[in-house]
């Protein structure tokens, strides 16, 4: 399967997308430096808090309903579908993202972690956004 040569916390650090984990809390446990890159804070600023550092105000409700229900069932469709959101820098400017999530559990099997890879899909978006606008326009001028 993997080498024994391979180091597994050399990808985390080396990644160019973030890689976040969160305990069954939803405090932070994993900062990789591209989420420093992508969201702004530091390894020591994240570790420990909740998620909300980066879920808009107006998603949390929505989000811990989600997160709760996956800690309790060890279940998600996340894993292998896509999930685009969006979140907040650390300068509070609004970002989309797009990610996966994996469920992990601890080696006692007591606790839960969820981790995420993540990629900052904020010029793509804003490109989409400006496309569907100017096609709106040229759509609108036919009329």
């Amino acid at each position: 399967m993997m080498s024994q040569q391979f180091d597994p916390e050399q990808f985390v650090i080396a990644a160019g997308d973030a890689i976040i984990a969160a305990d069954t809390d939803g405090s932070i446990v994993l900062w990789n430096p591209a989420a420093e890159r992508v969201f702004g804070y530091t390894e020591s600023e994240a570790l420990g808090r909740s998620l909300d550092l980066i879920i808009p105000g107006r998603l949390r409700h929505r989000h811990w309903e989600g997160y709760r229900q996956v800690m309790q069932t060890g279940q998600t469709r996340y894993g292998t579908e896509v999930l685009r959101v969006p979140a907040v820098h650390k300068e509070g400017r609004a970002l989309s993202i797009a990610f996966t999530v994996a469920l992990l559990d601890t080696p006692d099997t007591q606790t839960r972690v969820i981790a995420a890879i993540i990629r900052d899909e904020t010029s793509r978006w804003k490109e989409e956004r400006a496309l569907r606008q100017r096609l709106a326009e040229l759509e609108a001028r036919k009329d």
